[in-house]
């Protein structure tokens, strides 16, 4: 099986990621998050958020997070729902948390799910509803 050139840029940017070599996976990431790719957007992302090259860029961060999470990058929506519930680079907005939270927990990120039931449990950004916190808690592999 070949692989394409933009699979082993992103397979690259992402070993540089994990080796914690910023900027090189900046440089190899971020053509590909312009070109659309959710995985180099998260990571780039990711670099901007928490200021891996610098200071934190947290409007560009933002950007990059959405994007992917647009994409239905699961990772990248549990994220999103991080910086609404947190207020972090953007304002705080516990619907919209809530929503994002949904979003990853549907494609099974547990972390998702629990963030989702705690949501449910405290009524923030969401009815305060305790079977569908528990529901949450049990899908995401906690027993009651």
């Amino acid at each position: 099986m070949k692989i394409s050139e933009t699979e082993m840029e992103l397979s690259s940017g992402i070993a540089a990621f994990e080796g914690k070599h910023f900027a090189t996976a900046m440089q190899l990431l971020m053509p590909l998050a312009e070109a659309g790719e959710p995985e180099a957007q998260y990571r780039v992302a990711i670099i901007q958020q928490n200021g891996l090259l610098g200071a934190p860029h947290g409007a560009d961060a933002l950007k990059w997070m959405r994007a992917a999470a647009e994409q239905g990058h699961a990772l990248a929506q549990h994220g999103l729902g991080f910086m609404y519930l947190e207020g972090e680079c953007q304002e705080k907005d516990e619907a919209q948390a809530a929503l994002w939270f949904r979003r990853a927990a549907d494609q099974g990120l547990a972390g998702s799910l629990t963030t989702l039931a705690m949501l449910y449990q405290e009524g923030r950004g969401v009815a305060k509803d305790e079977d569908e916190a528990k529901r949450l808690f049990k899908q995401a592999g906690f027993d009651f």
